[in-house]
C-alpha cells in the first residue's frame, strides 16, 4: 500500500499541524502532523456523544486521527493513523512504513503491523501475515528481508502467520490482532 496523498482544497479549513497546540506544521514533506479540517461539509458531532465531539473538535478544528506530513504545493501525505503508531524505546515508527516493505516481500500477499507491549522497549512491532498461495517464509525469512529493507529498531521482533481477521468489506480488524499481540506477550 502506497503513502496516500491527498489535497483537501474544496474544504473551508484544511492544516496539518501539533495536535496539541494546534501550530501547522512546516510544509517540509518531513514534520509529522496530525491532519485536522474545517468547514460545511465535515460532520457535526458523534450522536449523543459530548465528551468525543468535544475531543474530535478541540480548538475549533475536526482532529482526524491521520497523521501526515505537508508539502509546500498543499497536498498532504498520510503516513499513519495516530493510534497505530508504534512507540518503540522512545521512537515513532509507522505500521504503514513497516506494511509496505512486508509487502515488498515475494512470499507476502497480505500484511498488517501493530503494537505488541515489550518489557523493555514499551512497545515494539508484531507482523501479522498471510503468505500467498503456494508461497513459503519463515519469520526468520521476513526478519532478515525486512533487516535489509528498513531501520532495524522497526523490524518487527515477532511475525505471526495465517488469515488476518476482516470486516464484511474486507478492512483489516487491526484491534483484533492488537488483542492478539497482547496475548502472545
Amino acid at each position: 500500500m502506497a503513502h496516500q496523498r491527498m489535497n483537501y482544497a474544496t474544504a473551508e479549513g484544511m492544516m496539518v499541524a501539533d495536535p496539541a497546540t494546534l501550530a501547522p506544521v512546516p510544509r517540509d514533506k518531513a514534520t509529522m502532523g496530525e491532519v485536522m479540517l474545517r468547514g460545511n461539509t465535515v460532520m457535526k458531532g458523534y450522536l449523543k456523544n459530548p465528551r468525543a465531539t468535544d475531543a474530535a473538535f478541540a480548538g475549533g478544528w475536526f482532529h482526524t486521527g491521520d497523521l501526515a506530513v505537508w508539502h509546500g504545493d498543499g497536498y498532504i501525505e498520510i503516513k499513519d493513523r495516530s493510534k497505530d503508531i508504534i512507540i518503540s524505546g522512545g521512537e515513532n515508527i509507522s505500521s504503514l512504513e513497516v506494511e509496505e516493505a512486508l509487502y515488498k516481500h515475494p512470499a507476502v500477499m497480505e500484511a498488517a503491523v501493530v503494537a505488541r507491549p515489550d518489557a523493555h522497549w514499551g512497545e515494539t512491532p508484531c507482523a501479522f501475515v498471510t503468505l500467498k498461495p503456494g508461497a513459503t517464509a519463515t519469520a526468520e525469512d521476513i526478519v532478515s528481508f525486512l533487516r535489509d529493507t528498513i531501520a532495524r529498531y522497526k523490524v518487527p521482533r515477532h511475525v505471526v502467520f495465517g488469515p488476518l481477521p476482516k470486516t464484511s468489506t474486507g478492512k483489516i480488524q487491526k484491534f483484533v490482532l492488537r488483542e492478539r499481540a497482547k496475548e502472545a506477550g
